[in-house]
């Protein structure tokens, strides 16, 4: 291998490594396994970084990002023998994020050296383990029963970031409204899944098209606003009889995010998920003085380094919620691994809703 591959390895083959140059219980791979007739089964979660590496037992093909903003390419990689802190895994399914589109285009948090393979979050089998596994419950998080894999790989990022946002950075309570933007992404889909049916509060969902707005009102929200046909400010004014929203999950940036901001009412809070609009907005200081508003930020995947617990927690928390079936994430489009391509142009031309995923079925 030329060159280090970082986060989730999209590929074919009978099965793929975990390499771990480090082995502890509070690591990013922290996951768990449950035994089936089949083999066990596992949910994937990595952030970009050169900590893991997955190689499949024989050649598998893998998707790479060899030159910044062009597009990606599949190619047959070698792989090395199972090492002892090793665990080989049969990948199902995987998530694409608009995270994994910004780091193929160099504008990600984290950069990454070339070549790499974008991905967060996978589900699949554990194939084999290193000598000196002990348990892989040290490293994988398990799927329970009732929970497939497709729904396994829509939920790690999407409701991960759903339940930072809502229940532990805003402390969203109960019969609060909260305020969605880009509300059928997702992330949008899973904040409204999340806030409406576990946290029990009052959902607007705001987005860019009726289709969209409909979309997220069956999926839980009680009112719309279509943000293309007028103000969302005025739109959510004449919803709450002037009162304002509670919480803001914002994942646009831009105008968005202020008229956002100036939506909250007293001791309203507003996260910040993203910038999917593509710019990055300030935050007037007075805004936050008048009304006593707080504005707070939440980039899950860096959780896992400052505090794994919590990372962890919401994970679990979302694997648990989806077995009881108090929320149940939308896969809006499935594609196959050679039309990679075709699903990052979905995702990056807003042509998607909820979660789009590679099937290696």
């Amino acid at each position: 291998m030329t060159a280090p591959l970082a986060g989730l390895r999209w590929g074919l083959g009978p099965g793929w490594l975990l390499r771990l140059k480090r082995c502890r219980r509070s690591a990013p791979w922290d996951l768990g396994i449950r035994s089936s007739a089949s083999g066990k089964e596992l949910l994937g979660l990595f952030s970009l970084n050169n900590d893991i590496l997955l190689q499949s037992c024989r050649n598998y093909q893998a998707v790479l990002c060899t030159e910044l903003t062009k597009p990606l390419i599949i190619r047959n990689l070698p792989s090395p023998s199972l090492q002892p802190h090793e665990v080989r895994v049969g990948v199902r399914y995987c998530g694409v994020n608009f995270a994994d589109i910004l780091a193929c285009k160099g504008l990600y948090q984290k950069k990454h050296c070339l070549p790499f393979t974008p991905g967060m979050e996978f589900s699949g089998m554990v194939m084999e383990t290193g000598a000196n596994v002990s348990t892989v419950q040290e490293m994988l998080w398990p799927i329970p029963e009732g929970v497939s894999y497709e729904e396994a790989a829509a939920l790690p990022v999407s409701y991960g970031t759903a339940i930072l946002a809502l229940d532990h950075r805003a402390r969203t309570q109960p019969g609060e409204t909260v305020l969605v933007t880009a509300a059928a992404g997702a992330t949008g889909l899973a904040a409204i899944d999340v806030a409406a049916n576990v946290l029990k509060a009052k959902v607007i969902a705001a987005a860019g098209s009726n289709y969209k707005c409909n979309l997220a009102l069956q999926k839980g929200a009680v009112h719309s606003v279509n943000y293309t046909q007028g103000s969302l400010k005025e739109g959510v004014k004449k919803l709450t009889d002037n009162r304002g929203v509670n919480v803001v999950l914002d994942a646009v940036g831009g105008d968005i995010f202020k008229e956002a901001l100036h939506s909250l009412a007293w001791e309203g809070r507003i996260v910040v998920v993203g910038f999917a609009g593509g710019a990055i907005p300030s935050v007037p200081a007075n805004l936050l003085l008048l009304k006593n508003v707080s504005a707070l930020g939440v980039f899950w995947g860096r959780y896992r380094e400052e505090d794994f617990p919590v990372f962890s927690s919401s994970l679990s928390s979302a694997l648990w919620y989806c077995q009881e079936r108090r929320i149940q994430p939308h896969v809006g489009a499935v594609f196959k691994l050679e039309e990679v391509n075709e699903a990052f142009s979905r995702v990056t031309q807003r042509k998607s809703t909820g979660k789009v995923v590679i099937s290696m079925q």
